[in-house]
């Protein structure tokens, strides 16, 4: 099994969605996500100056973000680090887990994916599932599909050898939210709504530790 696919089954564990506190983090439905950050001067000093692949631009960066940018020269560098990495499936991978991450928050099951989230995101999951059971809510959701998943933007440092990239997701589902009464105090299970959000992942290429970590959310 190649080093990439083990890195899209490993993917398929990392984030969590969620419906009530952190829908200003995660995420917002039927709304507008705010544009990606610009970059900053010091990011763009850690990226290297290189070529893709030499004589041509490599199809597989070029297919996701503007070739000759500091997106694909971060990317293009953490392809040096380790050729085995492939944007296109890094991607693939991430839609195919979205459903599975979500889920797995639904349940309240944050620890199976806890090694996967940095210590502050894990952190804030915990916070707001226990909030939930405290005021006696219960969420039921049914997952619709992706409509969209998108490279943002990637950096990476060539002194860590750390990569960081961040997705955009466009999700579709049903949901609702009852209270202790079995009451529905949020949402329509009849309705779909489209939901979207930004997580950062981030890993040190050519480490033996094959596992990216979510270590930010937002729109």
């Amino acid at each position: 099994m190649s080093s990439a696919i083990i890195q899209l089954l490993v993917l398929a564990g990392i984030a969590v969605f969620l419906i009530l506190r952190l829908r200003s983090v995660l995420g917002t439905r039927e709304g507008y996500e705010k544009p990606p950050a610009p970059v900053s001067s010091t990011e763009r000093r850690q990226v290297p100056d290189l070529e893709v692949i030499e004589g041509g631009p490599d199809r597989d960066i070029t297919d996701h973000v503007e070739d000759d940018s500091d997106d694909a020269r971060a990317l293009a560098a953490m392809k040096l680090v380790e050729p085995g990495f492939s944007v296109t499936e890094f991607l693939q991978g991430a839609r195919g887990a979205y459903e599975m991450i979500l889920m797995s928050f639904e349940r309240g099951e944050i620890e199976q994916v806890a090694p996967f989230l940095s210590d502050e995101v894990h952190q804030a999951f915990v916070d707001v599932i226990g909030e939930r059971e405290d005021q006696g809510l219960t969420i039921e959701a049914n997952f619709v599909g992706v409509r969209d998943v998108a490279l943002t933007h990637a950096s990476f440092d060539r002194d860590s050898q750390e990569a960081e990239i961040t997705v955009r997701f466009v999700g579709e589902l049903t949901y609702v939210v009852r209270n202790k009464a079995g009451e529905i105090i949020e949402g329509d299970p009849n309705q779909i709504k489209r939901q979207k959000d930004s997580w950062t992942f981030a890993r040190v290429m050519g480490a033996d530790d094959p596992n990216w970590k979510l270590v930010a959310t937002g729109e």
